[in-house]
């Protein structure tokens, strides 16, 4: 078979997968501190015949570290972190890292996310507050204070640069390797009033989803040919045999 069918196919693989991301980032656009899919591609060459063929690899997909923007709220339960930092949540599938720090009281007074799942202080321990006492002051440091008086702390935590990151609920993200929590502030802290937005461009996922659509059309194209002009070849062979 034609190496020219391999390396389409290839091509095609590839950029279904990277449509499958830009779609995924165009439906988060509106999601508190969503982190958009990338894909890392790379080549393999071939050396079946004489001269090297590239193919594409289905590419590997990672989130990106990029922050989204600060968008101020005025809700004293908003909360946005500043700096490299991760709030960290307590789920049923274990721990997970959020930059939502969109938050809420339960009736029994657990400080939780807006899915329902408690955030952590420093020590990995859920925190409990007054539902009844009043408004919540949230520090740079992530101190929580209700009528005048320091009742807990925001856990902020730290994931090492060359981690790993899977999908998590709540915009959140879990690492390979573990987050240690945030001692020094300088540079780091968190913004009370405020929700960090989607690090999604919406215009430059939007350029990208046509370019990407418009390159798997020529790829197709250009297999369809190649497959064409190879059953012209066989029924040519048939003619002269």
């Amino acid at each position: 078979m034609q190496s020219s069918l391999y390396v389409s196919l290839s091509a095609q693989v590839a950029l279904a997968n990277r449509l499958d991301t830009l779609a995924s980032n165009v439906a988060n656009l509106s999601t508190a501190a969503y982190r958009a899919d990338e894909v890392k591609f790379d080549t393999y060459l071939s050396r079946a015949g004489t001269d090297p063929v590239a193919y594409s690899s289905m590419g590997e997909t990672f989130i990106s570290s990029d922050k989204g923007g600060l968008r101020e709220t005025g809700n004293d339960l908003d909360v946005a972190v500043d700096g490299d930092g991760w709030l960290a949540v307590q789920t049923p599938a274990g721990n997970v890292y959020t930059r939502d720090g969109r938050l809420q009281v339960s009736a029994d007074g657990v400080l939780q996310t807006v899915a329902g799942n408690p955030i952590l202080d420093p020590g990995g321990a859920s925190i409990l507050v007054d539902p009844d006492s009043g408004r919540l002051s949230i520090g740079r440091d992530g101190m929580i204070s209700q009528n005048g008086r320091a009742i807990g702390a925001l856990g902020l935590f730290s994931i090492p640069d060359e981690a790993k990151l899977a999908r998590g609920t709540n915009s959140g993200v879990i690492p390979d390797r573990p987050a240690v929590p945030v001692v020094d502030f300088v540079g780091q802290g968190v913004a009370q009033g405020f929700v960090e937005e989607a690090n999604v461009n919406p215009v430059l996922e939007m350029t990208r989803l046509i370019e990407v659509t418009r390159a798997f059309e020529q790829v197709t194209a250009a297999s369809n040919k190649s497959e064409q002009s190879m059953q012209d070849a066989i029924k040519r062979l048939g003619q002269v045999t």
